[in-house]
């Protein structure tokens, strides 16, 4: 990895075991070296973006200057400190370097401290910049880089005004490096904004999902997502991966259940302190937990290792968040997949999906309770071949065992050794029923997939009212005299809404929601027309 880089750099990334750069670094780190020209860099997480702008920045700056030449803002604390910690490896054989990461939920004098012993990079999240600003004890005067990793996130945090902010004190003339994963119309906003004619630099193409990451999906029933789930775990026994919950609720109830269940799981989510979220993050990264049940906010700036597995428990409501969801597996070379569970109302979403971000969707069949005690089987005898044998310290106990089993002949001996281990999932297994279904859709005459069965309402809530998709759901099933009803495609808008039921359904769902009100309004529902663009 030369490019131009310095020795001192280039003796700490040999020391890191990098020998070749990533697709980003090949086309970022000679621009950056050689030009003062602000940067849009498009590259999903795990590409190795940090050595892309690090590397130059630390080789163009100032070792021993006293002030804060460049600042790093990113969303996360656990993104801050890996983004600190990569610096410090790259800056290992510089003389008098110093960067300081500043973040919430640990004591901010600590880090005035830290800043007051002079340093030459920063990195924060925009939070805690903007106290150390407030206090004056942070000075952007003389930035030559700011740089702006996984700025969507950001914006996705709602820390635009705190972008806004910092971007307004640092100085006009500088350079900064915007990365993104995807270019929503925010980002668009904020390098016209603040950034001067940026060029842009491209790993794939926009919004595209990484190369080595397949995306498959199963098509189930709601009520038996869970048992879906198990049975996708069940199939790969060395799963190493993060299921995606839509809310808090879910992530809970779904690890719960997991870890009740004999899984190796545990939950990601808002309600934890930083005390308990380091504590899971800690267990999860050393692979003491195999899978981690999360929301997406909670999984914001998660950079973990070797992830073999994403599971959308729930597909996103944001076709770019299935993007991120994604570009957390199939790191650094390595495959990955990406698994959803859906309804068949959910298939227009898929071809979103594939379209945004121009791969196919395999479809693939819930495994049935053979194929998974077959997988589970052979697992099972793969691990035992392969223990390695410590002869010194069995061989003192081997006489008596070969008396204990002596009455056993090979066949059965095998036979008893299995069933130590793998009763329950042949018990579990023994009648398990088949949870795939049949999409209910037909060819139109103009060549696309359409739904059957299902109808279009319009209901005059939106999140104005604080309206959610589970707040919808609800209100339809209090309101639907015990009868189930199948709800598809929801679109919560400011003043309105649309919703989804079968069709066989709607005059029964009209006349009671009519009945009904929500925060003190009356409710009102009428049919409408499908909606544009759609099946």
């Amino acid at each position: 990895m030369e490019m131009g880089l310095a020795p001192e750099l280039l003796r700490a990334v040999d020391a890191l075991g990098f020998d070749t750069p990533t697709p980003i670094q090949k086309k970022a780190i000679p621009v950056i070296l050689n030009s003062e020209n602000d940067l849009v860099i498009l590259a999903q997480t795990g590409t190795g973006k940090t050595a892309a702008f690090g590397l130059p920045v630390l080789q163009l700056g100032d070792a021993v200057a006293d002030r804060v030449q460049t600042l790093v803002l990113c969303p996360t604390r656990e993104l801050c400190m890996q983004i600190t910690e990569e610096f410090t490896k790259y800056s290992r054989f510089m003389e008098g370097f110093k960067v300081v990461p500043v973040y919430g939920g640990t004591n901010i004098y600590v880090q005035i401290k830290a800043l007051k012993g002079n340093c030459q990079v920063v990195v924060g999240t925009p939070g805690r910049v903007m106290d150390l600003l407030r206090r004056k004890v942070l000075d952007l005067s003389h930035i030559r880089w700011m740089i702006l990793d996984e700025a969507d996130e950001m914006l996705n945090m709602g820390f635009k005004d705190d972008l806004d902010e910092i971007l307004a004190q640092t100085p006009k003339k500088k350079q900064t490096l915007l990365f993104s994963a995807t270019m929503p119309a925010e980002v668009a906003t904020i390098a016209r904004k603040y950034m001067n004619s940026p060029e842009e630099i491209s790993v794939g193409q926009r919004n595209s999902g990484a190369d080595n990451i397949s995306h498959e999906f199963y098509m189930v029933h709601a009520k038996d997502r869970y048992m879906a789930l198990k049975r996708i775990v069940d199939i790969n026994p060395a799963v190493y991966g993060i299921v995606f919950c839509r809310t808090r609720i879910e992530t809970k109830e779904v690890a719960d259940k997991l870890m009740q269940d004999g899984y190796n799981a545990d939950a990601l989510h808002g309600d934890l302190s930083q005390s308990q979220r380091d504590y899971v993050m800690n267990r999860f990264r050393h692979k003491n937990i195999q899978l981690l049940v999360a929301t997406d906010v909670a999984a914001r700036g998660l950079d973990v290792q070797d992830l073999t597995h994403i599971i959308n428990y729930n597909l996103p409501d944001d076709p770019e968040v299935y993007v991120h969801r994604s570009g957390r597996t199939g790191r650094a070379g390595k495959t990955g997949i990406t698994v959803s569970l859906v309804h068949t109302r959910e298939a227009g979403r898929i071809r979103d999906l594939e379209r945004m971000t121009r791969k196919e969707f395999k479809k693939k069949l819930v495994p049935g309770g053979r194929e998974i005690c077959e997988k589970q089987l052979l697992n099972l005898v793969d691990k035992v071949e392969n223990t390695i044998v410590d002869d010194v310290n069995i061989e003192k106990y081997l006489p008596s065992i070969y008396e204990k089993l002596a009455w056993l002949d090979r066949e059965e001996l095998i036979k008893h050794f299995i069933s130590v281990e793998f009763n329950r999932f042949l018990e579990y297994y023994k009648d398990a029923p088949d949870l795939n279904v049949v999409q209910r859709e037909k060819q139109s005459p103009s060549g696309h997939m359409k739904m059957e069965g299902f109808a279009r309402l319009h209901i005059n809530l939106g999140t104005k009212h604080d309206l959610t998709a589970s707040a919808l759901i609800g209100l339809i099933n209090k309101n639907s005299r015990g009868r189930r009803i199948e709800i598809g495609r929801i679109e919560i808008l400011r003043k309105f809404s649309f919703f989804e039921i079968e069709r066989s359904r709607v005059n029964h769902l009209i006349n009671d929601l009519g009945k009904s009100s929500f925060s003190g309004i009356r409710v009102t529902v009428e049919l409408s027309s499908p909606a544009p663009g759609k099946r």
